[in-house]
């Protein structure tokens, strides 16, 4: 094989690169304004205002109050500290937590946690798109619900699921009931108003936003309880003890505060994106699209089962031509299992087997597509004449 032309990189709901104005704030906080927050000095208080800097940009873009932000270690802490920290604080008041088949792991696997802690839990089910069934949700909130956890976009197929009619079903059953957004792959691509959808807790991470590893952030309506998950010196009023990370949280502001910076032209690139990679992959034979396509869909998610060759052989068949995708969510894909969204989709066995993530960014370019898709046409022929074999 000769030196590879071009490079794709199509992962972008695993991570993605951070911006140059991250970096610098960064690198700023890391080198010349690195001290400890809690510290009592004129550098410790140089360093807070970062946290505080930080805290008010982001709730500038989701219009809330910088007090009602906590800064965490990543999307699996949030939605950890929403879920296992909402239900622990409201255990009196009732046992039923409802959530919906397609969730990802870190929310999935803490409901499991509290189902071995005597809670029950309800899982909605979903139709061919992922999309949550809201009289299902009807029949599920009663007088016992005291959380509801909906995700806004499937990391997965990149559904988008209803949160203002789930809200509105939910407190009109029981206006106690707590609903929490796992917004992760939603946050920074679309306009996310948590008072007027009706939700009181929402997760976000700074990693998905060109942002640093290791950060995010769980926003909570004011007064809303929570038990801590963590205990310490009692920093960020003590719902998430340990010496704040402010390189990471200041970098968090940053991302937050660019991705939101002319959104629906964002939000346009990135649709064309994926009209075109859609109709690049519809004249290949054998190719399913999992999910909708168009904009009743997340604007930088594909999901395609490629009939006859299996998941991972396709993922390093393009990354030999420097196009890098996923199969299946990142987070979990160390331990290749069969896709929950999938199988709760009732996709067959041929296309769980078969299913690879495509995901773009701001900087994805349309010659990346182009090359993606042409490379995609190249190889699944000869992958699928030497599975027959």
């Amino acid at each position: 094989m000769g030196p590879r032309t071009m490079e794709a990189y199509l992962d972008n709901s695993a991570t993605t690169r951070c911006s140059k104005r991250v970096q610098e704030i960064v690198q700023k906080t890391m080198d010349i304004d690195y001290a400890n927050p809690s510290s009592m000095h004129t550098k410790g208080i140089e360093a807070e205002k970062y946290v505080k800097e930080a805290a008010g940009r982001i709730a500038q873009t989701l219009k809330v109050s910088g007090k009602e932000i906590i800064f965490t270690s990543g999307g699996t802490e949030s939605n950890n500290l929403a879920v296992v920290g909402a239900a622990m604080a409201h255990r009196r008041a009732g046992n039923r937590l409802v959530t919906t088949q397609v969730e990802h792991p870190s929310v999935a696997n803490a409901m499991k946690f509290l189902e071995g802690q005597g809670f029950e839990v309800i899982y909605l089910p979903v139709d061919k798109d992922g999309i949550v069934s809201l009289e299902a949700l009807r029949g599920a909130v009663d007088s016992q619900t005291i959380l509801v956890s909906i995700m806004q976009v499937n990391n997965e197929i990149g559904a988008v699921e209803p949160i203002a009619e789930a809200a509105a079903i939910v407190h009109e059953n029981n206006q106690n009931t707590l609903l929490h957004v796992d917004a992760v792959q939603s946050y920074g691509k679309m306009q996310i108003r948590p008072r007027a959808l009706g939700v009181d807790l929402l997760s976000a991470s700074g990693h998905k936003i060109h942002g640093p590893k290791g950060v995010g952030f769980l926003y909570r309506k004011e007064k809303t309880k929570l038990n801590p998950l963590l205990f310490g010196g009692g920093q960020q009023s003590g719902m998430r003890s340990g010496t704040l990370n402010v390189p990471g949280i200041a970098g968090l502001g940053e991302a937050a505060a660019e991705s939101y910076e002319g959104l629906e032209a964002k939000q346009d690139h990135l649709y064309q994106l994926k009209d075109r990679f859609l109709r690049l992959v519809s004249n290949m034979e054998g190719i399913t699209v999992n999910g909708k396509a168009g904009r009743d869909s997340a604007p930088h998610i594909v999901n395609i089962s490629v009939c006859g060759v299996r998941s991972e052989v396709l993922l390093h068949a393009l990354e030999a031509h420097g196009i890098y995708v996923s199969a299946g969510s990142a987070c979990a894909s160390s331990h290749p299992s069969p896709s929950p969204t999938l199988r709760a989709v009732q996709a067959s066995p041929q296309r769980l087997a078969s299913a690879l993530r495509f995901s773009f960014s701001v900087d994805t370019s349309q010659e990346e597509i182009a090359y993606a898709a042409a490379k995609l046409e190249e190889i699944v022929p000869q992958l699928r004449r030497y599975t027959r074999k």
